[in-house]
């Protein structure tokens, strides 16, 4: 198998785990859906521990909440972590889960 074609391999696999693509050939289904599970709860716990603020503010509502932006929103492999958590509060706020902050609780939502 030559290099692009095992690159492009990859970004199906990519695609089928991080953004809900379909299972590229030779990967069983039902296996791609358990492993992008947890692959979307592991993310979660990251971005609890990389934004303690956050996951304190919203308490038990954190997990489910993340799991609803994730589905609608995956995070691209390309993507710096820091900035999905700063879409992630965007998506909290616009959404009425977290309220309107002050300057200074932004820049503690919002770290670069």
């Amino acid at each position: 198998m030559s290099r692009s074609e095992l690159a492009a391999r990859q970004a199906e696999l990519l695609q089928a785990l991080l953004a809900g693509g379909p299972p590229p050939a030779g990967f069983d289904a039902s296996r791609l859906k358990v492993e992008a599970s947890v692959l979307r709860r592991k993310h979660g716990r990251v971005l609890a521990y990389q934004r303690p603020e956050l996951a304190e503010a919203l308490g038990e509502r954190f997990g489910p909440l993340f799991a609803e932006f994730n589905a609608a929103r995956p995070k691209k492999d390309t993507e710096r972590s820091g900035a999905y958590a700063d879409e992630f509060v965007t998506w909290l706020i616009a959404g009425g889960h977290l309220p309107k902050p002050r300057w200074g609780l932004v820049s503690r939502l919002r770290r670069r």
